[in-house]
């Protein structure tokens, strides 16, 4: 599809659903994990870390991620022109609902809406106990290893703590899992960003969209399995299609 036909019905969306992944924060300096940089491209045993089986049954991996977490590039990334765009599309009344697979918490940081942003697989703000349930502030347990503790158990239960994000072999939060779904079967446009798209239930919402008759864009440097599905497929630099995109959505009278 080209820019013209873009131009044509983008600035009629009034609802729009945007799914970010990792490859939007790749401008603030935080690496994502399948592209040609990714962490997992570099270092493929990184993604033990996320593997829940492999985290419970292996001190030594939950050892790699506590020093992992500690130097986290989200503490000192800043949100990128990418996420100010966004937060210009929901101050302008057209974002239905802002749905992210990241964890890095730039979307709130740049302005976006508590209310609007769905954090589908959770965050690095908070620490979780996986025997109790209880979220600690992720600061105080880096604390915790900062003085010495390898993999400090949770301070009420002695269980096994992680960040409180959703690793592979977790399901996700079935509350949040309903409103991405919802956002996505009740908006005109869905806008896909930075995301592979191949992990799943986040991937289907891109189905859930188009089944219930929204448009769909793709905006990724890599090919997706679903672009044969998109109206539009755009793999220009996120940091600046981006803003342009919002531009375009907004620029014409409503």
């Amino acid at each position: 599809m080209s820019a013209m036909t873009l131009a044509q019905w983008l600035p009629e969306a009034a609802a729009i659903t945007v799914l970010t992944g990792a490859g939007i924060s790749t401008d603030s300096g935080i690496p994502d994990f399948r592209g040609p940089r990714g962490v997992w491209t570099r270092d493929p045993g990184a993604e033990a870390m996320s593997t829940i089986g492999a985290y419970l049954a292996d001190p030594d991996v939950r050892r790699r991620a506590w020093r992992s977490r500690l130097d986290h590039a989200a503490w000192d990334a800043e949100p990128n022109a990418g996420h100010r765009a966004l937060v210009d599309l929901e101050r302008a009344g057209r974002l239905r609902a802002l749905i992210t697979q990241n964890i890095d918490g730039l979307h709130q940081r740049a302005g976006s809406g508590g209310e609007l942003v769905i954090e589908i697989h959770g965050n690095i703000r908070d620490a979780e106990c996986l025997s109790c349930g209880r979220l600690t502030p992720m600061r105080e347990v880096l604390d915790r290893v900062e003085a010495g503790e390898e993999d400090p158990p949770c301070a009420a239960c002695g269980g096994i703590q992680k960040s409180a994000t959703i690793s592979f072999g977790q399901a996700l939060k079935q509350e949040v899992l309903d409103a991405a779904i919802t956002a996505a079967r009740s908006c005109d446009l869905f806008l896909a960003v930075g995301t592979s798209l191949t992990v799943q239930p986040a991937a289907g919402l891109c189905l859930e969209a188009v089944e219930h008759g929204a448009r769909l864009v793709i905006m990724n440097a890599q090919a997706t399995p679903y672009d044969e599905l998109a109206d539009a497929v755009l793999r220009e630099p996120i940091g600046t299609s981006l803003p342009r995109l919002v531009e375009l959505a907004l620029g014409a009278p409503r």
